[in-house]
């Protein structure tokens, strides 16, 4: 039951980075790209700044004793978020998530096979390529 509730935050959280790509391409398209990226992080700092204030365990001390490489997804962030926001007009909402998908599955693969950045191994078998050939094809049907 856990890992179904699980699922469906996850879910949930999927859909909203179709909202997101879908609000981001039409600002974007308004305000620029890059302006758009820095309103949504703007946005989202202060609501996550917010939230630390109630949060129980805060440990950004901690955060910055931290190897310099963990910080690194700070940076993956933004990258993202202006590709979103820049590819969204050209190609399309629904395009853009199964692109972002294929990417996602791809590197979620090569991440679990080798143990990268201390996850636990899941080698990649047949089932596993066959999901992102599945998402490939659909990538392919969704241009």
């Amino acid at each position: 039951m856990t890992q179904i509730l699980t699922l469906l935050v996850v879910f949930v959280a999927g859909m909203g980075l179709s909202v997101e790509a879908g609000l981001l391409g039409p600002l974007g398209e308004n305000v620029g790209h890059m302006s758009a990226t820095l309103c949504i992080f703007l946005v989202g700092s202060l609501l996550l700044s917010l939230a630390l204030v109630f949060a129980r365990h805060r440990a950004l001390p901690e955060m910055f004793a931290q190897p310099r490489w963990m910080l690194t997804g700070g940076v993956l962030g933004p990258v993202y978020v202006v590709i979103i926001t820049t590819v969204t007009p050209l190609i399309g909402v629904g395009t853009t998530m199964v692109a972002i998908l294929f990417g996602q599955v791809a590197s979620g693969l090569a991440l679990d096979h080798f143990g990268a950045f201390g996850v636990p191994r899941q080698r990649v078998d047949l089932y596993r390529l066959g999901a992102l050939a599945l998402i490939a094809a659909a990538l392919i049907l969704t241009r």
